[in-house]
């Protein structure tokens, strides 16, 4: 009896462990599978994008499509500029309620290299990145590692491979809504995760 009751417990104690485990990153995986798809007008299935091409979703076609829970986002950021900020906190809170994993990189201007290279060592699923210096360190990385993928939210990097992403519009300081700031994280990470890559994301209708 004694045993048993022993066996019970040792089996209850297992079961809570792996419900509720933290990921901290140490062992690999298989990116998960998202949930939910694109939506009509995000590309024309008749003719998919070509790399580099610049596409225009329909506002709202990205939104049933989601990242899966525990998705490893690396945020790189460097600026304390307004828009730059706005962005930011846009993928923070996006993170939050997508249950999204999230660790932050802040690019010193000095060596914003240091700051890409460090932002891949963590083998996150997709680094997302805020701030406009960022655009030349990036270019000069990306092309090397195309089994990272990227996605550069509020501006376009020259000549981008297969693993990077934009997510653009018409930029003005005004420009730079909450609103837009975050339909740009949802639909950058949702054409990511549906393999539409190596394009811009164009949203100067939203």
């Amino acid at each position: 009896m004694h045993r048993l009751l022993l066996v019970v417990l040792m089996s209850a104690c297992a079961t809570l462990a792996a419900c509720s485990g933290h990921d901290d990153w140490s062992r690999s995986r298989p990116v998960p599978a998202p949930a939910g798809a694109l939506g009509l007008g995000f590309t024309d299935p008749s003719a998919p994008p070509t790399p580099e091409a610049v596409i225009t979703p329909s506002p709202g076609s990205w939104s049933s499509a989601r990242p899966a829970a525990g998705y490893r986002v690396v945020l790189l950021t460097t600026g304390t500029d307004t828009p730059t900020q706005t962005l930011t906190r846009a993928v923070r809170e996006w993170a939050v309620m997508e249950d999204v994993s999230l660790k932050t990189v802040t690019a010193d201007p000095a060596g914003p290299v240091d700051a890409v290279v460090a932002a891949m060592e963590l083998r996150p699923d997709l680094i997302v990145t805020t701030g406009a210096e960022l655009t030349e360190p990036l270019a000069l990385v990306t092309p090397s590692h195309l089994d990272q993928q990227f996605l550069v939210l509020g501006t376009t990097i020259p000549e981008p491979t297969a693993n990077v992403t934009a997510v653009a519009w018409t930029a003005t300081p005004d420009s730079f809504t909450r609103s837009r700031c975050a339909a740009a994280i949802r639909a950058g990470t949702a054409a990511v995760l549906h393999d539409v890559t190596g394009v811009v994301l164009w949203l100067d209708r939203y």
